[in-house]
């Protein structure tokens, strides 16, 4: 596994992966890597010869406020857990490689980040946008593999590559979860012991939501409200929001039918945690889709 930190390095080692004939996957990531993110690189070394893995916390999506300081990093820890994975290359450039001057070009979202984190977190799709944008044509990929957990980005992601005819595959890889349900995220290194049990409210609300919706609960209304007072009994869980949307444009719906995402962001401590399941339900089928 080589490590380097240059854009020129990155290019000099995919052209002659590809000069071997090697088909090239890509999973891009913010660091301080847990197994979540390893199962997505197991995925993509599933469907490429040659791995590309970058890490590198970008600015240009925390706004004011956030985290951006004090987001976990650990190179030495992730080149680690990389090289027992199996890549073959990791990108960890520095900001002034990724940003040498301030970026005049923004990303103008019409849809898709209008509800779920997109007016919560104003600016944070239009820079994993530009910084997901940057890298395809850094590592020029021919597949990309994004979590599920991350569900508006990855839809948003998509988007993106069918609008711009980006020639590469965007593959989804399921949520990756603790034995108690809660979801894996660099984030929950912020939760103390009592947090960390509180956080597990996230997973327990949306398989309740699902139980009701097996047993024939169709009103998005009722769904949110039992998930709310479940979440609202739980010391410490505070709501951002709790919102069941179509997953094709991501607006919300109001009778559950067809393929639908429940999705929800609760703040734990100082940590805003997020997680969703998407189901298809047909009639009295009702079946939970890992990965879209």
């Amino acid at each position: 596994m080589e490590l380097v930190h240059t854009i020129p390095e990155v290019r000099r080692r995919v052209a002659a992966a590809r000069q071997k004939g090697k088909r090239v996957g890509f999973v891009p990531t913010m660091g301080y890597l847990h197994e979540g993110h390893l199962r997505l690189i197991d995925r993509c070394r599933e469907r490429a010869d040659y791995c590309v893995v970058s890490v590198f916390v970008n600015p240009t999506q925390f706004g004011p406020g956030e985290d951006y300081e004090r987001y976990p990093r650990d190179l030495e820890r992730d080149r680690r857990l990389l090289k027992e994975r199996g890549v073959d290359l990791v990108f960890a450039p520095d900001v002034a490689e990724m940003y040498p001057e301030e970026p005049f070009i923004r990303f103008q979202i019409e849809k898709l980040a209008d509800h779920l984190c997109g007016p919560r977190r104003p600016g944070h799709f239009s820079g994993v946008l530009l910084v997901v944008a940057k890298l395809f044509h850094i590592v020029q990929p021919d597949v990309a593999v994004f979590g599920q957990k991350d569900l508006q980005q990855l839809l948003l992601i998509r988007r993106m590559v069918r609008d711009l005819n980006f020639p590469l595959e965007i593959v989804a890889g399921p949520t990756v979860r603790e034995p108690d349900g809660l979801a894996m995220s660099s984030r929950n290194a912020y939760l103390s012991p009592e947090e960390r049990r509180q956080a597990t409210v996230l997973y327990r609300s949306l398989q309740r939501a699902k139980e009701l919706v097996q047993e024939g609960e169709r009103s998005a209304r009722n769904v949110r409200e039992a998930m709310r007072a479940m979440i609202e009994s739980t010391p410490g869980a505070r709501i951002d929001y709790i919102e069941i949307v179509d997953l094709e444009e991501l607006q919300p719906v109001e009778r559950l039918e067809g393929r639908v995402a429940i999705a929800l962001a609760v703040h734990v401590g100082p940590a805003r945690l997020i997680d969703n399941l998407v189901l298809e339900i047909r009639g009295d089928d009702v079946r939970e889709i890992p990965a879209i």
